[in-house]
């Protein structure tokens, strides 16, 4: 079950165009009847996408604030760093051999 629900993730997130696009051409090229029905699909998908790409964390904030806002992480990054050398630089770590 996990390993089909991770298949539906992954489709989910699948924004690919391009297959709908040759489907559109094939059909086009076969003079094929089912022309509008390819159209319909790639219609949904675009639909899809846009409401993926406003359902985005942040696509809400400005450009500025999310510069703050990398800055502010990376700062926080840079200080987890600082600590963690200064706490493997303490040898608290060390593991005493066993004789």
């Amino acid at each position: 079950m996990a390993t089909a629900q991770g298949k539906l993730d992954k489709e989910s997130d699948d924004c690919s165009l391009l297959p709908l696009v040759h489907d559109i051409i094939k059909c086009m090229d076969k003079d094929n009847q089912d022309v509008l029905q390819e159209l319909g699909k790639l219609k949904a998908k675009i639909q899809e996408a846009r409401e993926q790409i406003s359902n985005m964390p942040g696509i809400d904030s400005s450009p500025l604030e999310q510069q703050q806002q990398l800055a502010t992480l990376r700062e926080q990054v840079r200080t987890k760093n600082q600590l963690l050398q200064k706490y493997k630089s303490l040898c608290m770590f060390d593991v005493p051999k066993a004789s």
